[in-house]
């Protein structure tokens, strides 16, 4: 197994509420066990979002199957999309904070750097 280390740039806020969220849907889904804890999930997601590490490189360093990684970070992905504003109220929440401009387009793509 070959395992790796990552410093990632993100404040512990950020890791509990993302935590908070996976924490609060498997309460409603009566979920009773899973591979990993939230904040593991929590963290196996931004890794791969702020990272762009790939399945098969997260999947060791969690000690979980490729196949469970996916089906954690798209778990998390669509928590994450469900809580974020709709397009006119992030338009007005952004006019009303003064930016200049906005990105709406969330999508991922793979670019190598």
């Amino acid at each position: 197994m070959l395992l790796f280390q990552a410093a990632l740039p993100l404040s512990t806020r950020t890791l509990n509420f993302t935590a908070r969220l996976i924490r609060a849907h498997r309460r409603t889904i009566r979920s009773r066990w899973r591979a990993i804890d939230p904040g593991q999930q929590a963290l196996l997601a931004v890794a791969y979002l702020h990272q762009g590490h790939s399945y098969e490189q997260l999947a060791p360093a969690f000690g979980i199957s490729r196949a469970t990684a996916a089906r954690y970070l798209n778990e998390v992905i669509d928590l994450l999309a469900a809580h974020a504003p709709r397009l006119r109220a992030g338009l007005r929440r952004a006019k009303r904070s003064g930016r200049g401009y906005v990105i709406i387009d969330g999508t991922l793509i793979h670019a190598s750097k």
